[in-house]
């Protein structure tokens, strides 16, 4: 046998063997301890690949516009992003993933980050690119100047815009990518989940409103921004949702 199985109540040199010894006279404890496996499995692979692909994504946004984005801001948007999935070792799984076992292949990693990664970096390219020839011109009243005493108030507005809605993408993309299926609908995550990703997008929102906004250097933003960050975030989970039933069509799994 692969895994020796005895009862507590065996003789010593049974129980010295055994490689599981039960506690309990119920031989279901042993697929309880499969599917909690399964679910750790599922659990921590998902986190591996929403922060690899986030990551990998990232990485072309900010060589795009390093210039304007500011280093506080990334520190922070890690380390309440990492905070906001400190639930995810208690999400629900799919009863379909349960129902076999998964073998751990460090290129199905990579393949996740290739296909989901590109897609942060468009939609946040395209954010900059709203940012800096319409909504920042609309709520300051000018264009960028560079040089300029208002270039430093355009920065300002660029960065808060970009931290709010690189925050809302990072924690409504944990919805997408942790089942195979349409999330909410055919798939519900933990409450403990939807209330750390919730409180996450909320806070760095409130953010350019508190007493942090000096120290942090953001800025209030007004109606048509926010229009823009539903806009935004629509198409983002959209586009995810149409790559990921390609994803799958292609390569039969998702974690």
């Amino acid at each position: 046998a692969d895994v020796g199985i005895s009862v507590d109540t065996a003789v010593d040199i049974a129980k010295e063997t055994a490689d599981v010894i039960l506690l309990d006279k119920d031989l279901m404890v042993l697929e309880k301890g499969l599917v909690e496996g399964r679910k750790v499995y599922a659990n921590m692979t998902k986190y591996i690949k929403m922060t690899v692909s986030s990551n990998f994504g990232n990485i072309f946004s900010l060589l795009v516009a390093s210039i304007f984005l500011s280093p506080v801001h990334l520190i922070v948007l890690n380390l309440v992003y990492d905070l906001s999935c400190v639930a995810l070792p208690f999400d629900n799984v799919d009863q379909d993933f349960l129902k076999q076992p998964h073998t751990w292949e460090a290129k199905s990693i990579t393949r996740f980050m290739v296909w989901m990664g590109p897609i942060s970096s468009i939609f946040d390219i395209l954010t900059y690119i709203f940012l800096y020839f319409i909504i920042v011109p609309l709520v300051t009243g000018h264009h960028y100047v560079h040089g300029s005493e208002s270039a430093i108030q355009f920065i300002i507005f660029f960065q808060t815009g970009w931290f709010i809605e690189s925050m809302w993408s990072q924690t409504m993309v944990i919805h997408m990518l942790r089942t195979a299926k349409v999330p909410f609908v055919q798939s519900r995550p933990a409450w403990l989940v939807i209330l750390t990703t919730l409180l996450a997008a909320i806070f760095v929102t409130s953010l350019p409103y508190g007493p942090l906004v000096n120290i942090l250097r953001l800025a209030p933003l007004g109606l048509p921004y926010f229009l823009f960050l539903i806009c935004i975030i629509f198409l983002y989970m959209f586009s995810v949702t149409v790559i990921k039933k390609f994803y799958i069509r292609k390569y039969k799994e998702w974690l």
